[in-house]
């Protein structure tokens, strides 16, 4: 008789757990109940691109307009990140790059006796001369502009530090470089050129033929 209340109590004690444990799961799924939405996932307000639409242009900067209002000592401001490799006094030595006195406006590989690399010597051959956007181009991104350049600077991305750089080593012997005249062309909201066959070229967008004046950089020059 007490061998079959020992397995009364063993069989009750497993139904009670068993209903204790039904409990907890109803409890809780009632607790916690959760409203599945209507839509998955959340919303992300993002504009389409339009389909086959034309990528943003992008101007080059009006140099007529920007260089005689650019901020010098800024310019001499970012020309602190250049220091390491280059000096920019007259008759200043050569560092890891060349002294980059006058520079501006003048010749591609200015420096007479500066170990030069292959890649500048290969883009000097149709880029002769520092034009004030072959300078700006050189900025942004040297690596880029001349593949190959041993020059490791990563560039400046922002347009208004390499204007005020560039004004800032034009007043570092190229003061002789003319500011060209202002270009409607290169205005905000300007329709993009289109090139005519024929047409002479934007100020600053081609290198200067023999006798002119281009243009050039503290990291462009430096580019070695």
């Amino acid at each position: 008789m007490s061998g079959d209340l020992k397995w009364n109590k063993i069989m009750g004690a497993g139904l009670a757990t068993v209903f204790v444990i039904l409990v907890v799961k109803e409890g809780s799924a009632a607790i916690y109940y959760n409203k599945t939405p209507e839509k998955m996932g959340y919303f992300v307000d993002a504009p389409e691109e339009a389909a086959g639409g034309p990528a943003e242009v992008v101007l080059p900067p009006d140099w007529g307009t920007v260089l005689p209002a650019a901020d010098l000592a800024a310019g001499e401001a970012a020309f602190a990140r250049c220091k390491s490799c280059h000096t920019v006094n007259a008759g200043g030595a050569n560092g890891i790059g060349p002294n980059l006195y006058g520079v501006t406006g003048g010749p591609v590989m200015h420096m007479a006796g500066f170990a030069y690399s292959e890649a500048f010597q290969a883009h000097k051959a149709t880029n002769p001369a520092w034009t004030l956007d072959e300078l700006d181009l050189f900025l942004t991104a040297p690596g880029r502009h001349i593949p190959g350049t041993k020059m490791s600077f990563a560039g400046i991305r922002d347009t208004a530090t390499r204007v005020n750089l560039i004004a800032w080593l034009r007043s570092q012997g190229s003061t002789g470089m003319a500011i060209p005249a202002p270009d409607p062309a290169r205005q905000p909201g300007a329709a993009p050129a289109v090139p005519v066959e024929g047409a002479a070229p934007a100020a600053g967008t081609e290198p200067a033929a023999a006798g002119d004046t281009p243009a050039t950089p503290p990291a462009a020059a430096a580019a070695n």
